[in-house]
C-alpha cells in the first residue's frame, strides 16, 4: 500500500453510550463490553478502564466483576489525554446492513493486530454505526494475509460478530480465492498435506491458462480451503511445484514480479446471515492484473 493511502487525524473524543438487550446471558462486564466501546477496544483496556471507574453502570462505578444481565445503561468516559489518533483509510464497501459489511481488503495491509496501520482501525470511518441497542465498534471475523486482496467480513453487533464466528468456527461459511500460479497442472485436484503439524485441505479448479516466456506456464485457479490454516494455500501450492506469482515467502525469487504483489485473491464468500438466515453470496471483480495476464475479456459467471 502507499503510504499517501492514509494518514492519521487526531480527533477529540466524548463519552460512549450502551444500552444492553433486555435478554442476554448473565456475562461479565469485561466480557460482554468488548468491541463496543472505541475508547478500550480490547479486554485488557476495558479492565483498566473499569478499575480507573471511567466505566459505569446505570450510573455506578463498578468492578470487573460486575454481571451483566440485561437492560443496563453502560457508559464509558474517555480517556484521560481526550484525544485519540484515528487512521484514515477509504475501504470499498460491497454489502452492507445493521447486522455487518462486507469490505475489499487491499494489498500490503494487516487486518488486525499490534500496529496502528490496520483494516481494523480504519472500520468505523468507513462503515455506519448500527441503530441496534447491541451495536459495537465494528471488527473483522475473519483474516487475510497482509499481500492478499479481496472480501473481508465483518461484525456490527455483539450478536452479530458471535454468530459469524460460529458460522466460521463450523466451516459454514463458503470461500473462494483466485490466484494465478505458475507451471504445468490438471484440470482440477486437492492437496492434503499437514501445515504446522495440522490437517489441512485445499481444493483447486483450473480456469484457464496461458504460455508465458519466462514462467512457461501461467494458469488462474479457483481455490476452495476447508481448513484456515495460516498461509495455507500459499503454502499447499508451492509445496506441489505450482507456486503462487508474486510468492516471497515460499517460492522462488527468480520468479517475482517487481512492484506487482501477490497474485492471490478472495473472490467469493456465501454464508446464511446470522440474523435472518438469508443466504448472502457476494462476488468480488476479477482483479485487473489478473486479467492482463489471463485476457482482458475473461469473466467468470456467478
Amino acid at each position: 500500500m502507499n503510504p499517501k493511502d492514509y494518514f492519521y487525524l487526531i480527533e477529540s473524543t466524548s463519552p460512549e453510550i450502551h444500552q444492553v438487550p433486555e435478554k442476554v446471558a448473565p456475562t461479565r462486564l469485561a466480557d460482554y463490553a468488548i468491541g463496543i466501546f472505541s475508547h478500550y477496544p480490547t479486554k485488557s483496556s476495558l479492565k483498566k478502564a473499569i478499575k480507573k471507574k471511567s466505566i459505569t453502570v446505570d450510573g455506578e462505578t463498578v468492578t470487573t466483576a460486575q454481571i451483566i444481565n440485561g437492560g443496563e445503561k453502560i457508559e464509558c468516559a474517555p480517556a484521560k489525554d481526550s484525544e485519540k489518533k484515528t487512521l484514515q483509510l477509504k475501504l470499498e464497501v460491497v454489502y452492507e446492513d445493521e447486522y455487518l459489511a462486507i469490505i475489499e481488503k487491499p494489498a500490503g495491509i494487516l487486518v488486525s493486530g499490534n500496529t496502528f496501520k490496520t483494516i481494523d482501525n480504519a472500520l468505523v470511518q468507513n462503515l455506519q454505526r448500527s441503530p441496534l441497542p447491541n451495536a459495537c465498534r465494528p471488527r473483522p471475523v475473519h483474516r487475510l494475509d497482509f499481500p492478499t486482496t479481496g472480501l473481508l467480513l465483518i461484525g456490527k453487533t455483539t450478536a452479530a460478530i458471535t454468530t459469524l464466528n460460529q458460522l466460521f468456527e463450523f466451516k459454514e461459511v463458503q470461500k473462494t480465492y483466485l490466484a494465478i500460479t505458475i507451471g504445468n497442472m490438471g484440470e482440477n485436484g486437492s492437496i492434503d498435506l499437514p501445515i504446522d503439524g495440522k490437517a489441512a485441505q485445499s481444493f483447486y479448479k483450473k480456469l484457464a491458462s496461458v504460455k508465458s516466456e519466462r514462467f512457461d506456464c501461467l494458469n488462474l485457479l479457483s481455490l476452495h480451503p476447508t481448513t484456515g490454516r495460516r498461509h495455507q494455500l500459499r503454502k499447499h501450492l508451492a509445496a506441489i511445484g505450482n507456486e503462487i506469482l508474486g510468492e516471497r515467502e515460499y517460492g522462488k525469487k527468480e520468479f517475482l514480479l517487481k512492484g506487482k504483489g501477490l497474485y492471490l485473491h478472495a473472490f467469493s464468500l456465501v454464508f446464511n446471515h446470522p440474523l435472518t438466515n438469508k443466504e448472502i453470496r457476494i462476488q468480488s471483480e476479477i482483479p485487473k492484473k489478473f486479467l492482463k495476464i489471463i485476457g482482458e475479456d475473461f469473466s467468470i459467471e456467478g
